[in-house]
């Protein structure tokens, strides 16, 4: 594998709060039983999951292939709120995603990474929510959104699109997810993964790929973070 020069990051679960603490937020909010909701998401889109029509509109919505509103009619569908009732439909995307606040940890890596001479890409697969993207152009070199480019992780094409935004090979692109079937999609191409779950973790992993410059950025870097998450 050639040295790792180009960085291709997750947005939801690594540049924001974990998926399960958004979900938290969320659902607190809505009065929707966050459990239930994961429950609801391992039946459709789980490692057991049966193909069906309600995990086809989530890949549908992914690709920009879906209309938001019916998207949302049906993710109202599969949770329902303490009291019985569906939670609202409409505007339920942006809802759920409103609590993913930023992980600074993370956006301060990005820098010291760019700083040392390295690509950045975001790569996130959208639901149709509207992102923050204040401070975007100075963390990214380029930003791929499934629902604007038709294209959605794990397939494929998604990695080379982004990797060509790059101007790199696959081969010294490397993936940060918090989801391991999108990192094992990556390395399967020649890209290497790392599998996101703190941000000092993802540095420690990343570190090694790095060509000298990069590797000693990171260093440097981590010998001021403190050690916990």
């Amino acid at each position: 594998m050639a040295e790792v020069s180009g960085i291709v990051v997750d947005w939801g679960g690594v540049l924001t709060r974990s998926f399960a603490d958004g979900i938290a937020a969320w659902a607190d909010a809505d009065g929707v039983d966050a459990e239930e909701f994961h429950a609801a998401l391992g039946r459709v889109l789980g490692p057991d999951a049966v193909p069906g029509p309600a995990a086809r509109q989530f890949h549908l919505v992914e690709r920009g292939e879906l209309p938001v509103a019916d998207f949302e009619a049906t993710l109202a569908t599969l949770v329902r709120r303490r009291d019985g009732t569906p939670p609202a439909a409409e505007g339920l995307v942006d809802r759920m995603f409103a609590p993913f606040t930023d992980e600074p940890a993370m956006a301060d890596l990005l820098r010291v990474l760019r700083g040392a001479g390295l690509k950045v890409a975001l790569l996130s697969n959208s639901w149709g929510h509207t992102y923050d993207r204040r401070g975007w152009d100075a963390l990214f070199d380029a930003v791929v959104i499934s629902c604007e480019v038709g294209l959605r992780k794990p397939e494929p094409e998604i990695f080379r699109h982004t990797a060509r935004l790059l101007d790199r090979p696959l081969d010294a692109c490397v993936l940060i997810d918090d989801l391991g079937r999108n990192v094992r999609a990556a390395r399967a191409l020649g890209m290497a993964g790392v599998h996101h779950r703190t941000p000092r973790e993802t540095a420690l992993a990343l570190a090694p790929l790095l060509p000298p410059a990069g590797r000693r950025a990171v260093e440097e870097h981590l010998s001021g973070v403190p050690s916990g998450p």
